[in-house]
């Protein structure tokens, strides 16, 4: 299943707010720096949607802020 996911680094808290449309905005604490925004994103949608982190892929935007995601 693909999910269109708006990032929102450097936030205050963690959460996953899902739009009428589908898409996802996601808040992450950490900084994109190093890939780190991308490895939270992926820890906190396995938790939100109850799946491993192993079976959750970023299929585009990997650098950006608009990411579209498989699992």
């Amino acid at each position: 299943m693909l999910y269109q996911i708006k990032v929102k680094p450097g936030s205050s808290q963690e959460k996953v707010i899902q739009n009428d449309d589908g898409t996802l905005i996601v808040y992450l604490r950490a900084k994109p720096h190093d890939g780190e925004a991308n490895t939270a994103l992926i820890k906190i949608l396995a938790k939100y949607f109850d799946v491993p982190k192993t079976t959750i892929t970023i299929k585009s935007g990997a650098k950006g802020r608009l990411k579209t995601v498989e699992f």
